[in-house]
């Protein structure tokens, strides 16, 4: 559910030969999309006379991403990656290659030089800095069903004592022991926050992240809800610990009622942005939201959701990923004939955007995803629950999730229950214009202090704590 502006999410392709001048070697530059500053390394090599190229984004955290394919001649560079809708057309100038990055329909310029790039860190205010007045160790704890072992931080307000404690889970997407994110780290700011006041943390680098083993990628929610399960299990031997309550964001908002529905030893849960309804339907509104508020069309919007909707249908009603592979394939086969001006990148050919859409949506994670509905477990969830949104959250819209939380969780006979709204908060919890998550990395703050301080005294309510 966290989608960025920039997805680079690149395929291989053969590299085209060259023959011109030689620019192997780094190049650097700073790609300025309005609310964003992304820094862009374009790493040249080249073998007998074929270039080829890698990118790094260091602020998304992507280094290494094969580039599709690499032109220069006459001092013309091109590079195209037509999965990710990307291309790049520059010229060598002296010590530089002025040029202009497109991507959607929308152009940016790219000016790369030899040199570094000096970029001054993002402000980020909230950030902890050493050393903590509390105490922090680094733990690993085994999920014995999936035979991984999970790497975290425990922080406790003091070595010695009893504490209520927290576990946070993660959003969507791999995320390390902070969900760290464009210069943001959510989770060490609520680590912080909470065990200064009192309640210790745990939190951990999602499977096949950082140092925790498995693999992310084959890994669906319900796998993330065992690691969640694992943590607490891993609690329960820690002396220092009493009660056990989790709070989740985003995805982890959609596992901590699942965890809660089966495992007894969850005290409360905390849903941040955390899903009501089915995946499907969510990603549909997500989607619709996000276009509109960046500029798409109205007629471009319908168009999208017309495909997406007989899409997502498919995969509801599938069992079988090769049927379904087949017959998307024959859908948009049909649909871009339909539909010639649908919106995808010009020099890309329809079977490569085909099987570049098959590529994304046919996924353990993206099929359990669309086909779960939180309301089977929510309903089954008797412990207290805080379900929280920001009103500008456009990936989980808040209206209609914190309604249907509320009455999955009545259904359940649960008498503590409480959903709030916050104006102007984004999905991250932060102080926004619009809620795009374009605005995401521009903006200082990382968490609202309101709700953080909300939450907080919810928990000191229902532990005792004072």
């Amino acid at each position: 559910m966290k989608k960025l502006l920039l997805n680079i999410i690149f395929s291989i392709l053969i590299a085209t030969p060259i023959f011109s001048q030689d620019i192997t070697g780094p190049w650097n530059g700073t790609l300025n999309v309005g609310a964003a500053k992304l820094r862009v390394v374009l790493n040249l090599t080249k073998n007998d006379s074929v270039y080829k190229a890698t990118l790094d984004s260091p602020d998304q955290g992507a280094k290494g991403i094969p580039v599709q394919t690499v032109d220069f001649q006459n001092s013309k560079l091109r590079l195209a990656i037509a999965a990710a809708g990307i291309e790049y057309l520059g010229e060598l100038q002296g010590e530089k290659i002025i040029g202009t990055f497109k991507q959607g329909g929308k152009e940016f310029p790219l000016d790369l030089s030899k040199g570094s790039i000096i970029s001054e860190a993002p402000k980020r205010p909230q950030e902890p800095q050493k050393p903590y007045p509390y105490y922090s160790e680094d733990v690993i704890f085994e999920n014995n069903n999936a035979h991984i072992s999970l790497a975290g931080t425990l922080t406790l307000p003091t070595k010695e004592g009893v504490f209520p404690a927290v576990i946070l889970i993660s959003g969507s997407g791999p995320q390390n022991r902070d969900e760290e994110l464009l210069g943001h780290k959510p989770f060490l700011v609520i680590s912080d926050y909470l065990t200064r006041r009192g309640i210790a943390v745990l939190r951990f680098d999602d499977r096949g992240v950082g140092q925790s083993k498995g693999v992310f990628k084959t890994a669906t929610s319900a796998d993330n809800a065992s690691d969640v399960e694992a943590g607490v299990a891993y609690l329960k031997t820690r002396k220092e610990i009493k009660e056990i309550g989790l709070i989740g964001h985003s995805e982890g908002g959609l596992i901590a009622p699942m965890v809660a529905a089966q495992n007894k030893n969850v005290s409360f849960i905390v849903m941040l942005a955390g899903t009501g309804i089915r995946g499907d339907k969510l990603l549909l509104m997500q989607e619709e939201l996000i276009s509109r508020a960046n500029g798409v069309s109205e007629k471009d919007i319908q168009t999208s959701q017309k495909a997406n909707s007989k899409v997502f249908e498919m995969i509801i009603k599938s069992d079988n990923d090769e049927q379904l592979k087949s017959n998307m394939t024959k859908y948009l086969q049909e649909f871009l004939k339909e539909n010639p001006g649908a919106e995808k990148p010009k020099d890309m050919k329809d079977e490569d955007f085909i099987a570049m859409q098959i590529k994304q949506m046919v996924t353990p994670w993206m099929i359990f995803f669309m086909k779960y509905d939180p309301v089977n477990n929510l309903s089954l969830v008797k412990c207290p629950v805080l379900a929280l949104n920001g009103e500008k959250d456009l990936q989980v819209p808040p209206q209609e999730n914190l309604t249907a939380i509320k009455n999955s969780l009545k259904q359940a006979g649960n008498q503590d229950i409480t959903t709030k709204m916050y104006p102007n908060l984004n999905h991250l919890f932060q102080e926004c214009k619009t809620g795009s998550p374009i605005e995401y990395p521009s903006i200082e703050q990382t968490f609202s202090p309101l709700v953080m301080e909300d939450f907080t005294n919810w928990i000191k309510a229902r532990t005792g704590l004072k």
